[in-house]
Order: structure tokens, then C-alpha cells, then sequence
């Protein structure tokens, strides 16, 4: 059975899996010479990717074992097509790269950041329900609580960002969001 190619970038990759997908261009067609190329790029590092010709159409292929070198994280790509001398860049984006799970060990902590944040802010929250002081002293060293009313600011914030991460979680799996639209006749 021929594998059906996609001709977009994808959105998400896992680190670790095999990576394919095709472009046609038109103007700047591989059998004329020129080379597809995708740069990915965040604060922790950059990951270069080159295509190969595939007729006019420009093959980009990445290895399971390239895939498997690559960080976890949330990355802007930008597409160019390069021949000899020149250079013109294409199209810009954003990419997820999932970490390999089958490639953790035990105890890896699937949460995202959002997820963990609110739930220590819950907890500093429950645990000081009965604390009444906002700062105290010891050997000299002054520290400080952030007020109930700035952690239930945060709180709020946070709730908001993982209800936003559950509903697309939802979409992406092919569910409805939980997001409610009310409507007054």
C-alpha cells in the first residue's frame, strides 16, 4: 500500500518518529536545482533540515535517529530555497516537537508547564489557608509570601491557559470544545 505523502508542515512531530512530508513549488522547482530548506529555531537551539529533489517536487525526510537528537519544545520554522548564489525565503510557522515517551524513564512528568504551575499555585494556596503572616525571618534572611489575592490573580490566569490547552487537546483529537457560547433571544 503506497504511503499517502502530506504537503503541509506538519503542526506537531515526536521526537524519535520518521518525518515526511512533500512540497511543490512552482516557481523554484527542485529539477531546476534549487534545495528546500527548513530551519527550526527556539531559545534552547536550532535544528536544520534539507530537502531532496523528488522530480520537481521537493522530498523533506527526516530520519527516526535524526528526530530522536531533538528537544522537546515549541519552535518557529522558516522555509527557504536556496540555488547557487541565491536565496529567497518561503513561508514562516510555528512547529511542536512532542518528547518520545517510549524513550522516558519511569516517573517523566507529562504536564505542561500551565498544568504544574497551577497546581503548585493550588497548593501554596491550600496550604496557607491557615498561615496569617506574609513574611518571616531566619538567621537574618528576610522571605516573603506572595499575598492570597496576587496567587488567586495567578490562579485565574492559569486556569484560563489549561482550559485552553484541554479544548485544543480536544480539536486535535476530533472532539468538541468545552468552551460554551451563550446566546440571549
Amino acid at each position: 500500500m503506497a504511503q499517502n505523502i502530506p504537503s503541509q508542515e506538519p503542526a506537531f512531530v515526536v521526537a524519535g518518529d520518521s518525518i515526511t512530508w512533500k512540497k511543490s513549488l512552482a516557481d523554484y522547482p527542485a529539477g531546476a536545482g534549487w534545495v528546500l530548506n527548513y530551519r527550526l529555531i527556539n531559545a534552547a537551539g536550532k535544528i536544520d533540515i534539507i530537502g531532496t529533489a523528488s522530480g520537481d517536487d521537493h522530498l523533506i525526510s527526516v530520519t527516526a535517529a535524526a528526530s530522536a537528537a531533538w528537544a522537546a519544545g515549541d519552535y518557529t520554522w522558516t522555509a527557504y530555497v536556496t540555488k547557487t548564489v541565491e536565496r529567497y525565503t518561503l513561508a514562516s510557522g510555528a512547529i511542536t516537537v512532542k518528547p518520545n515517551l517510549a524513550a522516558q524513564a519511569e516517573g517523566y512528568d507529562t504536564r505542561s508547564h500551565a498544568v504544574k504551575t497551577l497546581d503548585a499555585i493550588e497548593a501554596v494556596i491550600e496550604g496557607r489557608a491557615t498561615q496569617s503572616h506574609l513574611s518571616y525571618s531566619i538567621a537574618g534572611r528576610q522571605m516573603q509570601f506572595i499575598p492570597i489575592t496576587e496567587l488567586l490573580v495567578f490562579r485565574d490566569k492559569y486556569r484560563i491557559e489549561v482550559r485552553s490547552e484541554e479544548n485544543a487537546a480536544r480539536v486535535a483529537n476530533g472532539l468538541a470544545s468545552r468552551n460554551r457560547i451563550l446566546v440571549r433571544l
